[in-house]
């Protein structure tokens, strides 16, 4: 919490700093805190019309279904879901310890294909 909404929100604090300012000061900054409080209201309201808008809509799609004999369930087992493709590995390379290692060229270099690299060995070499 900032100073400053510690400041407004503690009535004590706020009476303290309003001793300095002449009446029509503190009327001005009543003003422009009502102003923003309207603001805000209309904005929560839209939010809140929004919400209940989209729940009717859902409510009317729920009582379709119903209607039309249609669960959810159906409804799910037509949704594919994306399946990500494995990319085949292009590059291969056997390790110190005899294992073989195999790598698409995408992303990050492998640890083992890194140290092949170290060694000498380029991309060339390890192509499948």
């Amino acid at each position: 919490m900032t100073d400053f909404v510690k400041l407004l929100t503690r009535k004590n604090s706020l009476r303290k700093q309003c001793q300095v300012l002449a009446s029509a000061d503190i009327e001005k900054a009543i003003a422009d805190l009502n102003e923003i409080l309207e603001e805000k209201l209309e904005q929560e309201n839209a939010l809140l019309a929004n919400e209940q808008e989209r729940l009717e809509k859902i409510e009317a799609i729920k009582q379709s279904m119903l209607e039309a004999g249609v669960d959810l369930n159906d409804l799910m087992t037509l949704v594919d879901a994306p399946v990500k493709k494995k990319v085949a590995p292009k590059y291969q390379v056997t390790d110190e310890n005899g294992e073989l290692h195999q790598w698409s060229g995408r992303g990050r270099t492998p640890a083992a294909f890194q140290a092949a690299f170290a060694a000498g060995k380029t991309k060339e070499d390890c192509l499948i």
